[in-house]
């Protein structure tokens, strides 16, 4: 059994959410929440907020790897900016705890999930609850930290049939 954390790193809201996949490759559900970084009074305040929140999921839930979503240039570069900083905060509290992190592409998870890079978040959101036998609306950013662990959990999969890294399973190259 593995445990897998994804991460949907935000500046305002930064989902998490945590699946188990057993050796069969089936997923089970665990944990997601979005974390709500707004009570901040400043930016700098929230990356220490989001560092805590996110360091209490690990250390509750103990996670066996980390899936993180890249960062992708948005038409605002301050916000893709603070989305960088977010993000890197969200690594440290996997490194500080001595976790793997593995990095996917928004189109990555929305290709593995639903089998097309242009998928819209109405559609990821769906695939994940019939995939993790998930009632009810998801919040979108716990539900896309859930793509990715699932994305995650996929390529490892296919990267262990291969005899080959993860990063090689998904490469192209």
């Amino acid at each position: 059994m593995i445990r897998i954390l994804g991460i949907d790193p935000g500046s305002q809201r930064t989902g998490v959410g945590i699946i188990d996949v057993d050796a069969a490759g089936r997923t089970t559900h665990v944990f997601h929440a979005p974390l709500n970084l707004l009570a901040a009074e400043d930016f700098p305040r929230r990356l220490k907020i989001l560092l805590k929140l996110l360091g209490d999921v690990i250390d509750e839930h103990h996670p066996d790897e980390v899936a993180i979503e890249q960062v992708f240039m948005a038409r605002n570069p301050d916000s893709a900016l603070k989305l960088g900083h977010a993000r890197g905060a969200a690594i440290c509290a996997a490194v500080m705890r001595d976790l793997p992190v593995h990095e996917y592409a928004a189109k990555e998870v929305k290709l593995a999930l639903v089998g097309k890079g242009g998928a819209d978040k109405v559609q990821v959101q769906h695939m994940v609850g019939v995939m993790l036998r998930l009632q009810g609306k998801l919040q979108a950013d716990a539900a896309d930290a859930l793509a990715i662990a699932i994305t995650h959990a996929h390529v490892r999969a296919s990267a262990q049939r291969l005899g080959v890294n993860v990063r090689e399973a998904w490469s192209r190259k």
